[in-house]
């Protein structure tokens, strides 16, 4: 990748973490599932591929990351962060607050540093995907790395 990064790949670069990048082409048409157009386009399992997604838990932005196979159980986002009632953020907002655009939103290198919670099937893993913070780019690390750069908890987040 060309000049400086993306800010996903600066913070994974910054904290020396091992991490591999793959581009492919993304169609940007906005209608389709990125994560599934990016595990099949890198022929990798859903499973390892994961979604990152803004939530609003009683009034603040809270990212949830989910196998792109999966849906985000808004109920267990909500009890992850001890909180009560969760909806899916308005786009804008989440695109405000984490500095990137949809379909490529990473939980690395954000904007601003938002409560986290990882799927706990991310443990099952020796590595997994997640946008590199555009459309098009996903990075690849370990578990460990991703719940360390993302000071992120685990809970049971598939719906």
């Amino acid at each position: 990748m060309s000049g400086k990064g993306t800010p996903a790949t600066v913070a994974a670069t910054r904290a020396q973490v091992g991490f591999r990048l793959h581009p492919y082409a993304a169609s940007g048409d906005g209608g389709a599932s990125y994560g599934y157009e990016a595990a099949d386009a890198l022929g990798v399992r859903h499973d390892r591929v994961f979604k990152t997604l803004v939530a609003e838990v009683d009034g603040h932005l809270t990212v949830g990351v989910v196998p792109v196979d999966a849906s985000l159980d808004l109920k267990a986002l909500a009890a992850a962060v001890g909180g009560k009632k969760a909806a899916m953020a308005d786009p804008r907002a989440a695109e405000r607050a984490t500095g990137y655009v949809r379909g490529g939103i990473s939980p690395l290198g954000q904007r601003k540093r938002l409560p986290t919670v990882i799927d706990a099937s991310v443990g099952g893993h020796t590595s997994v995907f997640v946008s590199a913070g555009r459309r098009g780019l996903q990075i690849e690390l370990s578990p460990a790395d991703l719940l360390h750069l993302t000071g992120a908890t685990t809970a049971d987040l598939r719906g």
